[in-house]
Protein backbone atom coordinates (compact mmCIF):
# COMPACT_ATOMS: atom_id res chain seq x y z
CA UNK A 1 0.00 0.00 0.00
CA UNK A 2 1.49 3.79 -0.81
CA UNK A 3 1.56 5.82 2.21
CA UNK A 4 0.05 9.02 2.48
CA UNK A 5 3.41 10.73 3.77
CA UNK A 6 6.46 9.72 4.27
CA UNK A 7 9.94 10.42 6.02
CA UNK A 8 13.33 8.86 4.16
CA UNK A 9 16.89 9.01 5.80
CA UNK A 10 15.71 11.94 8.16
CA UNK A 11 18.07 13.33 10.37
CA UNK A 12 17.98 16.64 12.53
CA UNK A 13 20.75 18.63 14.38
CA UNK A 14 20.53 21.44 16.96
CA UNK A 15 24.21 22.96 16.76
CA UNK A 16 26.62 20.04 16.74
CA UNK A 17 24.12 17.71 18.66
CA UNK A 18 22.76 15.15 16.83
CA UNK A 19 18.89 14.13 17.73
CA UNK A 20 17.40 12.29 14.98
CA UNK A 21 20.04 10.10 12.96
CA UNK A 22 18.68 8.38 9.47
CA UNK A 23 15.16 8.18 10.07
CA UNK A 24 12.21 6.55 7.79
CA UNK A 25 8.67 5.81 8.60
CA UNK A 26 5.92 5.43 6.32
CA UNK A 27 2.19 6.42 7.42
CA UNK A 28 -0.22 4.58 5.23
CA UNK A 29 -4.25 5.63 4.43
CA UNK A 30 -6.66 4.04 7.13
CA UNK A 31 -4.05 2.95 9.23
CA UNK A 32 -2.85 3.47 13.11
CA UNK A 33 1.28 4.38 13.60
CA UNK A 34 2.60 4.21 16.95
CA UNK A 35 5.95 5.71 17.52
CA UNK A 36 6.94 4.85 20.82
CA UNK A 37 10.69 5.59 22.58
CA UNK A 38 12.15 6.44 26.28
CA UNK A 39 12.45 10.01 26.86
CA UNK A 40 14.91 12.26 24.55
CA UNK A 41 14.68 9.21 22.59
CA UNK A 42 13.42 11.67 19.29
CA UNK A 43 9.43 10.88 19.19
CA UNK A 44 8.60 14.67 19.42
CA UNK A 45 11.15 15.83 17.21
CA UNK A 46 10.28 13.40 14.49
CA UNK A 47 6.53 14.21 14.63
CA UNK A 48 7.22 18.03 14.66
CA UNK A 49 9.37 17.89 11.17
CA UNK A 50 6.22 15.47 9.82
CA UNK A 51 3.92 18.54 11.02
CA UNK A 52 6.15 20.74 9.42
CA UNK A 53 7.18 22.69 12.68
CA UNK A 54 10.62 21.93 12.02
CA UNK A 55 12.97 21.16 8.82
CA UNK A 56 14.89 18.24 8.53
CA UNK A 57 18.72 18.63 8.66
CA UNK A 58 19.15 16.11 6.46
CA UNK A 59 16.43 13.36 4.40
CA UNK A 60 13.49 14.16 2.57
CA UNK A 61 9.64 14.03 3.09
CA UNK A 62 6.95 12.50 0.56
CA UNK A 63 3.01 12.97 0.16
CA UNK A 64 1.22 10.85 -1.55
CA UNK A 65 4.73 9.68 -3.02
CA UNK A 66 5.81 13.42 -4.28
CA UNK A 67 8.69 15.35 -2.04
CA UNK A 68 7.50 17.98 -0.42
CA UNK A 69 8.96 20.73 2.15
CA UNK A 70 6.82 22.51 4.25
CA UNK A 71 6.95 25.91 4.53
CA UNK A 72 5.53 25.94 8.31
CA UNK A 73 2.68 23.95 10.45
CA UNK A 74 0.25 26.13 8.46
CA UNK A 75 1.41 24.89 5.00
CA UNK A 76 1.29 21.50 6.33
CA UNK A 77 -2.20 21.45 7.84
CA UNK A 78 -3.08 22.87 3.85
CA UNK A 79 -1.79 19.82 2.64
CA UNK A 80 -3.87 17.97 5.57
CA UNK A 81 -1.27 17.12 8.28
CA UNK A 82 -2.42 18.16 11.66
CA UNK A 83 -0.70 17.88 15.06
CA UNK A 84 -2.16 17.44 18.64
CA UNK A 85 0.52 19.06 20.47
CA UNK A 86 1.27 17.53 24.49
CA UNK A 87 1.60 20.93 25.98
CA UNK A 88 -1.45 22.72 25.73
CA UNK A 89 -1.61 25.41 22.94
CA UNK A 90 -4.77 27.66 23.63
CA UNK A 91 -5.50 31.44 24.43
CA UNK A 92 -7.16 31.23 28.02
CA UNK A 93 -8.81 34.10 27.94
CA UNK A 94 -10.83 33.05 25.06
CA UNK A 95 -13.86 30.91 24.99
CA UNK A 96 -13.89 27.19 24.18
CA UNK A 97 -16.01 28.18 20.99
CA UNK A 98 -13.70 31.01 20.01
CA UNK A 99 -10.41 28.84 20.86
CA UNK A 100 -11.23 26.25 18.27
CA UNK A 101 -12.21 28.64 15.25
CA UNK A 102 -8.93 31.50 16.26
CA UNK A 103 -7.52 32.24 12.94
CA UNK A 104 -10.64 30.11 11.21
CA UNK A 105 -13.46 31.98 12.14
CA UNK A 106 -17.11 31.47 10.61
CA UNK A 107 -18.62 34.52 8.96
CA UNK A 108 -21.82 36.01 8.17
CA UNK A 109 -22.47 38.55 6.10
CA UNK A 110 -18.96 40.30 6.70
CA UNK A 111 -19.66 39.28 10.88
CA UNK A 112 -18.14 36.71 12.73
CA UNK A 113 -20.96 34.00 13.22
CA UNK A 114 -20.52 33.00 16.82
CA UNK A 115 -24.18 30.84 17.06
CA UNK A 116 -22.74 28.33 14.29
CA UNK A 117 -19.38 28.48 15.80
CA UNK A 118 -21.30 27.85 19.06
CA UNK A 119 -23.03 24.89 17.15
CA UNK A 120 -20.20 23.27 15.66
CA UNK A 121 -18.13 23.35 19.11
CA UNK A 122 -20.73 21.09 20.82
CA UNK A 123 -21.32 18.69 18.00
CA UNK A 124 -17.53 17.65 17.81
CA UNK A 125 -16.89 17.72 21.83
CA UNK A 126 -20.12 15.93 21.85
CA UNK A 127 -18.51 13.27 19.24
CA UNK A 128 -15.45 13.20 22.15
CA UNK A 129 -17.61 12.46 24.70
CA UNK A 130 -17.56 15.51 26.82
CA UNK A 131 -20.36 18.13 27.07
CA UNK A 132 -17.67 21.21 27.96
CA UNK A 133 -20.19 24.52 27.55
CA UNK A 134 -18.70 25.98 24.17
CA UNK A 135 -18.75 29.64 26.68
CA UNK A 136 -16.74 28.91 29.03
CA UNK A 137 -13.83 30.43 28.94
CA UNK A 138 -10.37 28.06 28.78
CA UNK A 139 -9.11 28.99 32.04
CA UNK A 140 -12.29 27.95 33.49
CA UNK A 141 -11.22 24.40 32.49
CA UNK A 142 -9.59 21.79 34.14
CA UNK A 143 -5.82 20.48 32.12
CA UNK A 144 -7.85 17.11 30.98
CA UNK A 145 -10.53 19.52 29.63
CA UNK A 146 -7.61 21.79 27.86
CA UNK A 147 -6.75 18.89 25.91
CA UNK A 148 -9.58 17.72 24.69
CA UNK A 149 -11.13 21.10 23.63
CA UNK A 150 -7.06 21.07 21.47
CA UNK A 151 -8.09 17.60 20.20
CA UNK A 152 -11.45 19.22 18.75
CA UNK A 153 -9.28 22.23 17.29
CA UNK A 154 -7.04 19.54 15.20
CA UNK A 155 -9.76 17.32 14.29
CA UNK A 156 -11.98 20.78 12.99
CA UNK A 157 -9.05 20.89 9.97
CA UNK A 158 -9.78 18.71 6.84
CA UNK A 159 -7.54 15.99 7.36
CA UNK A 160 -5.19 13.11 5.37
CA UNK A 161 -2.74 12.46 8.51
CA UNK A 162 -3.76 13.69 12.13
CA UNK A 163 -0.71 13.20 14.39
CA UNK A 164 -1.09 12.76 18.90
CA UNK A 165 1.58 13.33 20.92
CA UNK A 166 0.42 12.21 24.46
CA UNK A 167 -3.11 12.40 23.63
CA UNK A 168 -4.58 10.72 26.84
CA UNK A 169 -1.53 11.64 29.43
CA UNK A 170 -4.17 13.83 31.40
CA UNK A 171 -7.35 12.23 30.76
CA UNK A 172 -9.93 9.61 32.77
CA UNK A 173 -9.99 6.04 31.24
CA UNK A 174 -13.40 7.28 29.92
CA UNK A 175 -12.52 10.33 28.12
CA UNK A 176 -9.46 8.34 26.50
CA UNK A 177 -11.73 5.20 25.42
CA UNK A 178 -13.75 7.84 24.01
CA UNK A 179 -10.45 9.66 22.24
CA UNK A 180 -9.64 6.28 20.55
CA UNK A 181 -13.18 5.95 19.37
CA UNK A 182 -12.66 8.98 16.93
CA UNK A 183 -9.32 7.56 16.30
CA UNK A 184 -10.76 4.39 15.31
CA UNK A 185 -13.39 6.66 13.20
CA UNK A 186 -10.69 8.24 11.63
CA UNK A 187 -8.56 5.10 10.58
CA UNK A 188 -12.31 3.44 8.87
CA UNK A 189 -12.36 7.04 7.03
CA UNK A 190 -8.96 6.53 5.46
CA UNK A 191 -6.88 8.93 7.30
CA UNK A 192 -3.56 8.40 8.71
CA UNK A 193 -2.78 8.14 12.27
CA UNK A 194 0.37 9.36 14.16
CA UNK A 195 0.17 8.07 17.41
CA UNK A 196 2.99 8.57 20.23
CA UNK A 197 2.72 7.59 23.66
CA UNK A 198 4.07 6.02 26.84
CA UNK A 199 1.48 4.02 27.82
CA UNK A 200 1.99 1.13 25.77
CA UNK A 201 -1.43 -0.87 26.56
CA UNK A 202 -2.86 2.39 25.00
CA UNK A 203 -0.77 1.64 21.43
CA UNK A 204 -1.46 -2.11 21.96
CA UNK A 205 -4.88 -1.70 22.19
CA UNK A 206 -5.27 0.58 19.38
CA UNK A 207 -2.03 0.48 17.02
CA UNK A 208 -1.61 -1.55 14.07
CA UNK A 209 2.46 -1.20 13.85
CA UNK A 210 4.51 0.18 16.11
CA UNK A 211 8.08 2.09 15.33
CA UNK A 212 10.62 2.21 18.12
CA UNK A 213 13.22 4.76 18.54
CA UNK A 214 15.90 4.64 20.92
CA UNK A 215 18.88 7.60 21.21
CA UNK A 216 17.48 9.31 17.96
CA UNK A 217 17.75 5.83 15.59
CA UNK A 218 15.21 3.44 14.55
CA UNK A 219 15.51 0.28 16.09
CA UNK A 220 12.63 -1.52 15.25
CA UNK A 221 9.08 -1.62 13.06
CA UNK A 222 6.38 -4.13 13.61
CA UNK A 223 3.18 -5.32 13.49
CA UNK A 224 1.48 -4.89 16.65
CA UNK A 225 -0.06 -8.46 16.02
CA UNK A 226 2.33 -10.85 18.39
CA UNK A 227 3.74 -8.07 20.16
CA UNK A 228 3.50 -7.19 24.15
CA UNK A 229 3.78 -4.41 26.07
CA UNK A 230 6.97 -5.75 27.94
CA UNK A 231 8.46 -6.32 24.32
CA UNK A 232 7.47 -2.87 23.26
CA UNK A 233 9.58 -1.70 26.55
CA UNK A 234 12.27 -4.37 25.93
CA UNK A 235 12.54 -2.42 22.70
CA UNK A 236 12.78 0.87 23.75
CA UNK A 237 15.32 0.82 26.81
CA UNK A 238 17.17 -2.47 25.68
CA UNK A 239 17.00 -4.16 28.75
CA UNK A 240 14.75 -6.77 30.30
CA UNK A 241 11.40 -4.50 32.39
CA UNK A 242 9.97 -7.26 33.52
CA UNK A 243 10.44 -5.60 37.02
CA UNK A 244 9.22 -2.14 36.67
CA UNK A 245 8.40 -1.88 40.20
CA UNK A 246 10.48 -2.53 43.57
CA UNK A 247 9.99 -4.00 46.34
CA UNK A 248 7.80 -2.22 48.33
CA UNK A 249 9.83 -0.90 51.59
CA UNK A 250 8.05 -2.38 54.96
CA UNK A 251 6.48 0.71 56.58
CA UNK A 252 9.52 1.79 59.56
CA UNK A 253 6.81 2.11 62.80
CA UNK A 254 2.50 3.13 63.10
CA UNK A 255 4.19 6.68 63.99
CA UNK A 256 1.41 9.08 62.76
CA UNK A 257 3.51 11.94 61.35
CA UNK A 258 -0.10 14.17 59.45
CA UNK A 259 -3.00 13.88 60.45
CA UNK A 260 -5.62 15.96 58.43
CA UNK A 261 -8.95 16.46 59.67
CA UNK A 262 -12.32 17.21 58.10
CA UNK A 263 -10.19 19.51 55.51
CA UNK A 264 -12.28 21.71 53.16
CA UNK A 265 -11.26 23.48 50.32
CA UNK A 266 -14.38 25.84 49.22
CA UNK A 267 -16.08 24.31 45.56
CA UNK A 268 -13.81 21.30 45.56
CA UNK A 269 -13.26 19.40 49.03
CA UNK A 270 -15.11 18.40 51.98
CA UNK A 271 -14.64 16.78 55.03
CA UNK A 272 -11.60 15.24 54.10
CA UNK A 273 -9.78 12.87 56.74
CA UNK A 274 -6.36 10.92 56.65
CA UNK A 275 -3.20 10.01 58.43
CA UNK A 276 0.25 9.64 57.22
CA UNK A 277 2.64 7.77 59.01
CA UNK A 278 6.41 7.70 59.11
CA UNK A 279 7.80 5.49 56.05
CA UNK A 280 5.05 5.24 54.57
CA UNK A 281 3.89 5.34 50.85
CA UNK A 282 0.28 6.69 51.15
CA UNK A 283 -1.59 6.53 47.55
CA UNK A 284 -4.74 9.02 46.13
CA UNK A 285 -6.56 7.83 43.69
CA UNK A 286 -9.66 8.89 42.14
CA UNK A 287 -11.15 9.83 38.97
CA UNK A 288 -10.02 13.51 37.29
CA UNK A 289 -12.17 16.45 38.98
CA UNK A 290 -12.29 13.99 42.26
CA UNK A 291 -10.69 17.18 44.38
CA UNK A 292 -7.28 14.89 44.88
CA UNK A 293 -5.01 17.98 43.48
CA UNK A 294 -7.27 20.40 45.22
CA UNK A 295 -7.02 18.80 48.70
CA UNK A 296 -3.27 18.79 48.67
CA UNK A 297 -2.78 22.56 47.12
CA UNK A 298 -5.54 23.43 50.35
CA UNK A 299 -3.35 21.77 52.55
CA UNK A 300 0.07 23.67 51.32
CA UNK A 301 -1.30 26.75 51.34
CA UNK A 302 -1.53 27.10 47.48
CA UNK A 303 -5.58 27.31 48.15
CA UNK A 304 -7.71 29.01 51.01
CA UNK A 305 -8.49 26.04 53.13
CA UNK A 306 -10.78 24.95 56.67
CA UNK A 307 -9.85 22.52 58.76
CA UNK A 308 -7.63 20.67 60.93
CA UNK A 309 -3.43 19.88 60.29
CA UNK A 310 -1.28 18.23 62.85
CA UNK A 311 2.48 17.68 61.91
CA UNK A 312 4.30 15.64 64.50
CA UNK A 313 1.93 16.23 67.18
CA UNK A 314 2.04 20.03 66.72
CA UNK A 315 -1.71 21.80 65.23
CA UNK A 316 -0.35 23.81 61.67
CA UNK A 317 -1.97 25.76 59.07
CA UNK A 318 -0.05 26.99 56.72
CA UNK A 319 -0.86 30.22 54.40
CA UNK A 320 1.53 29.73 51.62
CA UNK A 321 3.40 27.21 50.20
CA UNK A 322 6.96 28.66 51.71
CA UNK A 323 5.54 28.16 55.44
CA UNK A 324 4.78 24.46 54.06
CA UNK A 325 8.01 23.90 52.66
CA UNK A 326 9.93 25.57 56.13
CA UNK A 327 7.74 22.92 57.99
CA UNK A 328 9.38 20.15 55.64
CA UNK A 329 6.36 19.60 53.65
CA UNK A 330 7.00 20.05 49.55
CA UNK A 331 3.94 19.53 46.58
CA UNK A 332 5.43 19.04 43.20
CA UNK A 333 2.34 19.52 41.23
CA UNK A 334 1.07 17.96 38.21
CA UNK A 335 1.61 21.11 35.62
CA UNK A 336 5.28 20.78 35.99
CA UNK A 337 5.25 22.76 32.89
CA UNK A 338 2.99 25.47 34.08
CA UNK A 339 3.56 25.68 38.05
CA UNK A 340 6.74 23.47 38.51
CA UNK A 341 9.53 25.07 36.76
CA UNK A 342 10.49 28.21 35.01
CA UNK A 343 10.54 27.08 31.01
CA UNK A 344 12.44 29.59 30.10
CA UNK A 345 15.22 29.78 32.37
CA UNK A 346 18.44 27.65 32.76
CA UNK A 347 18.76 24.02 34.83
CA UNK A 348 20.83 26.42 37.76
CA UNK A 349 18.24 28.59 38.20
CA UNK A 350 15.61 26.14 38.45
CA UNK A 351 17.34 23.51 40.69
CA UNK A 352 18.10 26.42 43.37
CA UNK A 353 15.15 28.97 43.12
CA UNK A 354 13.30 27.14 46.10
CA UNK A 355 16.20 26.56 48.16
CA UNK A 356 17.51 29.55 47.11
CA UNK A 357 18.89 30.61 50.43
CA UNK A 358 21.21 27.48 50.66
CA UNK A 359 23.08 29.75 47.71
CA UNK A 360 23.38 32.89 49.07
CA UNK A 361 26.12 34.84 50.46
CA UNK A 362 25.55 38.14 52.12
CA UNK A 363 23.66 39.69 49.30
CA UNK A 364 25.27 37.98 46.41
CA UNK A 365 24.21 34.47 45.10
CA UNK A 366 27.11 31.88 45.15
CA UNK A 367 27.19 31.03 40.95
CA UNK A 368 29.61 28.44 41.91
CA UNK A 369 27.52 26.06 44.54
CA UNK A 370 24.18 26.56 42.48
CA UNK A 371 26.79 24.39 39.49
CA UNK A 372 28.02 21.87 42.29
CA UNK A 373 24.46 21.28 43.25
CA UNK A 374 23.54 20.55 39.46
CA UNK A 375 25.99 18.75 39.37
CA UNK A 376 25.13 16.53 42.53
CA UNK A 377 21.53 16.42 40.67
CA UNK A 378 22.61 15.41 36.99
CA UNK A 379 24.37 12.43 38.54
CA UNK A 380 21.80 11.50 41.45
CA UNK A 381 18.83 11.85 39.48
CA UNK A 382 19.75 10.71 35.97
CA UNK A 383 19.31 14.05 34.16
CA UNK A 384 20.07 13.43 30.39
CA UNK A 385 20.93 16.85 29.07
CA UNK A 386 23.18 17.63 25.71
CA UNK A 387 24.81 20.56 27.13
CA UNK A 388 24.46 22.29 31.35
CA UNK A 389 23.16 25.50 29.33
CA UNK A 390 19.85 24.21 28.23
CA UNK A 391 16.39 25.96 28.89
CA UNK A 392 14.51 23.92 30.81
CA UNK A 393 11.31 23.83 28.39
CA UNK A 394 14.32 22.14 26.47
CA UNK A 395 14.33 19.10 28.16
CA UNK A 396 12.01 15.65 27.53
CA UNK A 397 9.24 15.86 30.20
CA UNK A 398 11.17 12.73 31.96
CA UNK A 399 14.05 14.65 32.50
CA UNK A 400 11.91 18.01 33.53
CA UNK A 401 10.03 15.67 36.14
CA UNK A 402 13.73 14.93 37.58
CA UNK A 403 14.43 18.15 37.76
CA UNK A 404 11.79 19.03 39.66
CA UNK A 405 12.19 16.06 41.99
CA UNK A 406 15.66 17.02 42.47
CA UNK A 407 14.53 20.83 42.87
CA UNK A 408 12.65 20.16 45.90
CA UNK A 409 14.75 17.68 47.60
CA UNK A 410 17.50 20.57 48.01
CA UNK A 411 15.12 21.69 51.00
CA UNK A 412 15.59 18.51 52.43
CA UNK A 413 11.74 17.49 52.97
CA UNK A 414 10.26 14.87 55.51
CA UNK A 415 6.74 14.37 53.68
CA UNK A 416 6.83 14.68 49.83
CA UNK A 417 3.74 15.01 47.96
CA UNK A 418 4.37 14.06 44.15
CA UNK A 419 1.07 15.01 41.86
CA UNK A 420 0.63 12.82 39.11
CA UNK A 421 4.48 11.59 39.13
CA UNK A 422 5.03 9.99 35.63
CA UNK A 423 2.92 12.04 33.59
CA UNK A 424 3.81 11.92 29.90
CA UNK A 425 7.18 9.88 30.91
CA UNK A 426 9.03 6.94 29.08
CA UNK A 427 8.75 3.48 30.87
CA UNK A 428 12.58 3.71 31.36
CA UNK A 429 12.19 7.31 33.48
CA UNK A 430 9.02 5.29 35.56
CA UNK A 431 11.37 2.87 36.56
CA UNK A 432 14.09 5.62 38.01
CA UNK A 433 11.24 7.62 39.61
CA UNK A 434 9.51 4.24 41.17
CA UNK A 435 12.77 3.11 42.59
CA UNK A 436 13.49 6.84 43.82
CA UNK A 437 10.54 7.05 45.38
CA UNK A 438 10.50 3.65 47.18
CA UNK A 439 14.17 4.85 48.23
CA UNK A 440 12.62 7.86 50.22
CA UNK A 441 10.58 5.84 52.28
CA UNK A 442 13.21 3.44 53.12
CA UNK A 443 14.92 6.24 54.44
CA UNK A 444 12.72 7.19 56.92
CA UNK A 445 10.45 10.16 54.75
CA UNK A 446 7.08 10.11 54.58
CA UNK A 447 5.49 9.93 50.35
CA UNK A 448 1.69 11.06 48.95
CA UNK A 449 1.59 9.95 45.48
CA UNK A 450 -1.62 11.55 44.05
CA UNK A 451 -2.05 9.27 40.36
CA UNK A 452 -4.78 8.57 37.53
CA UNK A 453 -2.95 5.59 36.94
CA UNK A 454 -4.03 2.63 39.15
CA UNK A 455 -1.23 0.49 38.50
CA UNK A 456 0.76 3.21 39.59
CA UNK A 457 -0.57 3.03 42.99
CA UNK A 458 -1.08 -0.25 43.72
CA UNK A 459 2.52 -1.20 42.74
CA UNK A 460 3.97 1.72 44.83
CA UNK A 461 2.17 2.29 47.71
CA UNK A 462 1.28 0.83 50.98
CA UNK A 463 -2.37 2.02 51.21
CA UNK A 464 -4.07 3.80 48.67
CA UNK A 465 -7.26 6.07 49.63
CA UNK A 466 -9.62 6.97 46.71
CA UNK A 467 -11.85 10.07 46.16
CA UNK A 468 -14.82 10.93 44.62
CA UNK A 469 -17.35 14.20 43.87
CA UNK A 470 -14.65 15.86 46.42
CA UNK A 471 -14.96 13.80 49.48
CA UNK A 472 -12.98 10.33 50.86
CA UNK A 473 -15.18 7.60 49.46
CA UNK A 474 -12.91 5.08 51.60
CA UNK A 475 -9.50 3.41 52.13
CA UNK A 476 -8.10 0.49 50.57
CA UNK A 477 -5.41 -1.71 52.51
CA UNK A 478 -2.13 -3.13 51.22
CA UNK A 479 -3.70 -6.56 51.18
CA UNK A 480 -6.61 -5.61 49.28
CA UNK A 481 -5.05 -3.36 46.36
CA UNK A 482 -6.94 -4.07 43.01
CA UNK A 483 -7.85 -2.24 40.37
CA UNK A 484 -11.56 -3.29 41.10
CA UNK A 485 -11.28 -2.15 44.44
CA UNK A 486 -10.08 0.97 43.49
CA UNK A 487 -13.27 1.25 40.86
CA UNK A 488 -15.76 0.62 42.81
CA UNK A 489 -14.78 3.32 45.55
CA UNK A 490 -14.18 5.85 42.82
CA UNK A 491 -16.73 5.60 40.68
CA UNK A 492 -19.63 4.53 43.35
CA UNK A 493 -21.06 2.29 40.97
CA UNK A 494 -21.06 -0.79 43.23
CA UNK A 495 -22.23 1.55 46.55
CA UNK A 496 -22.80 -2.06 47.93
CA UNK A 497 -19.19 -3.16 47.67
CA UNK A 498 -17.96 0.01 47.85
CA UNK A 499 -18.97 0.44 51.37
CA UNK A 500 -17.80 -3.26 51.87
CA UNK A 501 -14.11 -1.77 51.01
CA UNK A 502 -14.35 1.44 53.00
CA UNK A 503 -14.96 -0.58 56.31
CA UNK A 504 -11.95 -2.60 55.72
CA UNK A 505 -14.30 -5.86 55.02
CA UNK A 506 -13.35 -6.24 51.51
Amino acid sequence: MDSVLRAENISKSFGPIEVLSGISLDLRPGEIHAVIGENGAGKSTLMRILSGHLAPTKGNLYLNEQPITFAGPTDAESHGIVLVHQEILLAEDLTVAQNLFLGREIKRFGFVDDRTMRERTRGILAELGTRIDPDHEVRRLSIADRQLVQIARALLVPHKVVAFDEPTAVLTPIEAESLFAIIRRLREHGVAVLYISHRLNEVKAIADRVTVLRDGRHIATRDIEGLEPLGMARLMVGRDMSKLYPDKPATASDQVILSVRDMAVPGYVENASFTLKHGEILGFGGLIGAGRTELFEGLVGLRPSLGQITLRGETVHFRDAREAMAAGIVYLSEDRKGKGLLLQQNLRINLSLAALDKFTRGSLIDVGAEEKALDGAIKDFDIRTRSRDLLAGQLSGGNQQKLLLAKMMLLQPRIIIIDEPTRGVDIGTKEQIYRFIAGLAENGLSVIVISSEMQELIGLCHRVIVMRNGRVAGEVAQADLSEDSIVYLATGVHEERAAEIAAGHA
